[in-house]
């Protein structure tokens, strides 16, 4: 997760079970350099005493009755401005209600009715509760008014049933924060089309040729791509990384399939990034399984589709940004410029394992892009992340020189 540092987070506690799991949200963003102040309902504290919640925060905790509370020294803070997000977990079915009525009795929800900015709510309650037409109503004119719901999820609940109302778990609830902090309009409008991850080439109907992979560069893409408020698509081999939020995924194995799943979806994309580390050559599988005899066993590989180059003979290419990734271990730069010619790309982004603390599966990446027009720019090394949205700027910079 990216560095949240000086950004100003109000949680709010109500009272239910789900209340021990403020803590664990709150502890993730105080490691995540966010400065996180705490308001409880006075159900709330039977649940969570506000010592726990004080402790993590590092700060006195409001709760009801109203009392004095304090923001960097001064006697009184509206916390509704000082907090640049806001967010509710656990918010029961009393406080979604009052939420979208606009009832102010306590210290809670007089602060969510002065803050004019999205709120972030994580429901959790009963599942018969959950279902209430009246809370269905009090939960659509939250979003209709622009906050936010992270949906509960479904199983084992404290009343001793299962259903859908537990609260979301404390890091899908960050995630959310995430979003809403970090997104632009940058994007908005486009749709962006990524592919992430290996292929898996099949030898046999057991043994498999693939790579090292890991996806991470690919899901940041599609990650950043929506934060900028574009549509995403993206096609993944297979990895074990979660969906990014609001990214639509559709996951392939072979070479064969990825380029087919691209090729449909490239169809109507604004812009193109082959970031997938896709097999150059496939054997020619057999059935079955090639029993261990002792002896050699030689394969026949053939090559694969070159997708890039499929993808720029599609129509609509002149409004169309379409860029790719270029491993290279020598020769780098030369490898890379004759790539980005030979394929036709509007730019390119050059990568080498080697490099210290870019090898396969880091979370970092060192990359050096070219652009067709000439320029070359060298980016230190640096969160996937902070990468992707880079990548991003620049395909949109010149998705914006098109129009």
């Amino acid at each position: 997760m990216e560095s949240s540092a000086k950004r100003k987070v109000l949680l709010g506690v109500t009272g239910g079970i789900a209340a021990y799991k403020s803590c664990l949200l709150l502890r993730r963003l105080v490691e995540a350099g966010c400065d996180t102040r705490v308001v409880m309902t006075r159900h709330a504290t039977h649940f969570v005493g506000p010592l726990s919640f004080s402790t993590l925060s590092g700060h006195p905790v409001a709760a009801d009755p109203f009392e004095s509370y304090q923001v960097d020294g001064a006697e009184h803070v509206d916390l509704s401005v000082w907090a640049d997000q806001f967010v509710v977990a656990p918010a029961t079915a009393n406080i979604l209600a009052k939420s979208a009525t606009g009832i102010a009795d306590d210290f809670l929800s007089t602060l969510i009715c002065a803050y004019d900015r999205p709120i972030l709510f994580a429901p959790a309650m009963n599942h018969r509760m959950w279902s209430n037409a009246a809370i269905r109503r009090a939960c659509g004119q939250l979003q209709e008014d622009g906050h936010v719901l992270v949906e509960p999820g479904a199983g084992w609940l404290a009343c001793g049933e299962t259903g859908a109302g537990r609260m979301a778990e404390p890091e899908f609830i960050h995630e959310h924060l995430d979003w809403l902090w970090h997104r632009t309009s940058l994007l908005q409008g486009r749709r962006v089309l990524i592919s992430a991850g290996p292929t898996v080439e099949a030898v046999d109907e057991v043994r498999v040729l693939s790579n090292r992979s890991s996806g991470r560069m690919g899901f940041a893409l599609a990650r950043a791509a929506q934060r900028m408020g574009a549509e995403v698509r993206l096609v993944a081999g297979p990895v074990e990384l979660p969906t990014p939020l609001g990214v639509c995924r559709r996951d392939v194995r072979s070479a064969a399939q990825m380029a087919q799943a691209m090729l449909e979806e490239a169809a109507t994309a604004d812009v193109v990034i082959m970031c997938a580390a896709v097999a150059d050559y496939a054997p020619e599988a057999i059935s079955g399984k090639r029993k261990k005899d002792g002896s050699p066993w030689q394969l026949s590989l053939l090559p694969t589709v070159d997708i890039l180059r499929e993808l720029g003979a599609l129509p609509g290419r002149e409004t169309r940004i379409i860029a790719g990734f270029a491993l290279e271990m020598e020769r780098e730069l030369e490898q890379a410029r004759e790539k980005l010619q030979r394929k036709g790309l509007d730019f390119i982004c050059l990568n080498n394992p080697r490099t210290e603390g870019a090898d396969f599966g880091s979370t970092q990446n060192q990359i050096t892009l070219l652009d067709r027009d000439g320029t070359v720019q060298e980016w230190p090394l640096m969160d996937k992340l902070l990468v992707a949205e880079r990548i991003l700027r620049h395909a949109a910079l010149r998705l914006g020189n098109m129009a």
